[in-house]
């Protein structure tokens, strides 16, 4: 199967996997709505739970970020050294990398810190 079939497939698929989820009555809605009600009594009672989410997840991200522009350098660097003749077109590309990564790093940090200022 080539892979704009697969992609077509998996655009036709994951729509109608939601559609029971439309089919609630009313009283799965009034379900909802008090298990909702419960869990923002849960979360205002315990805002340290969310701080402590929050500054797990940005830890987390940092690490992630760290551990992958590590990488890419080291390998940029062992590239070098084995070919220096194209140190040049591998810098140039490890700085790319390392420019993406960064950017979905500060994405995700800003993520994280809005949950904090929307529970607030």
């Amino acid at each position: 199967m080539c892979k704009l079939t697969r992609i077509i497939l998996l655009f036709a698929i994951f729509p109608t996997m939601a559609a029971p989820a439309l089919a609630q009555g009313e009283q799965a809605a009034a379900a909802k709505d008090a298990a909702a009600e419960e869990t923002a009594a849960k979360e205002a009672a315990a805002p340290w739970q969310i701080l402590a989410g929050t500054a797990f997840g940005c830890g987390l991200v940092i690490l992630g970020a760290g551990y992958g522009i590590g990488r890419i350098g080291s390998s940029a660097v062992e590239s070098m050294a084995r070919q220096p003749e194209v140190a040049g077109s591998v810098q140039t590309a490890m700085i790319v990398a390392a420019a993406l990564i960064e950017g979905v790093t500060f994405f995700a940090l800003i993520v994280c810190l809005l949950s904090v200022i929307f529970r607030y």
